[in-house]
């Protein structure tokens, strides 16, 4: 996938680990100036260690919305401008139905979806007309039921709709808003999964994918391409990188 983003300054969230942290280097690889984002400072210091390209860093709770606004000024204080921004943080939370309390739900909705929104809400003003890009993060997720997930798929499908809506009222602009749906990803969220008392396994594994977990080298190939300048025919959709999943 032929991707341009030498010298794009592109804001990537959640990235101490997993994707986020995949993406971060995969844009410095290529040439761009990386924004990395996370609550993890320790992990984020690991992510600009391994760069071969330029990575600052800023440490910060984004299921606090109030640090939304403040993510776009210091990158535009590092950088003097900005081309993208790759809203990749996640929570991933499995639970029962009768354990899901309003603190969760609203802790899921806050990183998950209401965290991309003011990120993106912020950063807009100076993405367009620059021919700027956001990348959203949904999930196989928001197109199935899985047992244990409602927080999480319901976060998703959100996402889904926040990035078609967005692309529809900025449609007159030169800004792209696009999003993938990846399947399982072999991540640290993902390997942290467990199972709490009452859960049957068989009723969360039936929704697995049959082929293996993609790893996250797979996808930022496509995160890239997206952020691209020179894709511009990709606005307001959601590619599936599922393996399969919603296929059938």
């Amino acid at each position: 996938m032929q991707s341009n983003v030498k010298d794009r300054a592109v804001i990537v969230t959640g990235a101490a680990s997993g994707l986020g942290r995949a993406s971060a280097l995969a844009f410095a690889d290529a040439g761009a100036r990386v924004f990395a984002v996370d609550l993890n400072e320790d992990g984020l210091a690991e992510t600009r260690d391994l760069a071969k390209g330029e990575v600052a860093t800023f440490a910060t709770d984004l299921s606090d919305a109030a640090n939304c606004q403040p993510v776009i000024d210091k990158a535009i204080s590092q950088f003097g401008y900005l081309d993208g921004l790759c809203n990749i943080a996640g929570i991933l939370k499995v639970m029962p139905l009768a354990k899901i309390t309003p603190e969760t739900w609203d802790l899921i909705f806050a990183v998950n979806v209401r965290a991309p929104l003011f990120l993106s809400q912020a950063a807009i003003p100076h993405l367009t007309g620059r021919g700027g890009t956001i990348v959203n993060i949904a999930s196989a997720t928001a197109f199935a039921g899985y047992a244990y997930l409602a927080g999480y798929t319901c976060s998703k499908a959100a996402i889904v709709q926040m990035t078609r809506s967005l692309a529809m009222e900025f449609i007159k602009t030169d800004l792209r808003i696009n999003a993938i749906a990846p399947g399982g990803v072999n991540t640290p969220m993902t390997k942290s999964i467990e199972f709490a008392e009452g859960m049957e396994r068989e009723l969360f594994m039936r929704s697995m994918g049959v082929r293996p977990t993609a790893e996250v080298e797979q996808l930022t190939d496509i995160i890239l391409y997206l952020s691209s300048p020179d894709n511009t025919i990709f606005h307001g959709t959601c590619l599936n990188t599922d393996d399969g999943f919603t296929a059938g």
